[in-house]
């Protein structure tokens, strides 16, 4: 049988490595009480301390409307902290609140230790390369590759 596309899918590739990845974080999430988007906004508050809504829905891949409740739910469980930027009433800032600190300080060791198992499976060559890749492609602006014309 012949494929009408000549390449593979890069994004059903992506989407099937991405479950397959957190798959094995999964347990360690279920564990705590955590669903994916919450991990993905509190791994992502600990890395910068204090974002705006709109930066963390870039930085999570998290779209604007779900953000608002995962937030809302995030406040009402004391995992996060929002207060209006200073000079400006109308925007709010995000950050861990010291229980969502605390929180990361207890799952950090096995956050870190499921990487160090999944660092043994494939090598420590490969997660680099694999890192180095995807940050490659990630930072790749659009408008630097062509698109096709469409008529």
């Amino acid at each position: 049988m012949t494929h009408k596309i000549a390449y593979r899918n890069l994004p059903q590739l992506f989407l099937k490595a991405r479950g397959n990845l957190m798959a094995h974080f999964k347990p360690i999430l279920s564990h705590f009480g955590l669903t994916d988007q919450q991990w993905r906004i509190l791994r992502v508050l600990d890395e910068y301390e204090q974002l705006e809504p709109r930066e963390l829905c870039d930085l999570c891949q998290i779209s604007s409307p779900s953000m608002a409740g995962v937030l809302k739910r995030m406040e009402d469980l004391d995992l996060i902290v929002r207060s209006a930027v200073s000079g400006d009433q109308r925007r709010l800032s995000i950050r861990l609140s010291d229980a969502g600190d605390a929180l990361m300080t207890q799952m950090a060791p096995l956050i870190d230790l499921q990487y160090k198992h999944i660092e043994q499976t494939f090598g420590l060559m490969a997660m680099n390369e694999l890192v180095a890749t995807l940050e490659k492609f990630n930072a790749v602006s659009e408008d630097l590759v062509e698109h096709v014309e469409l008529k």
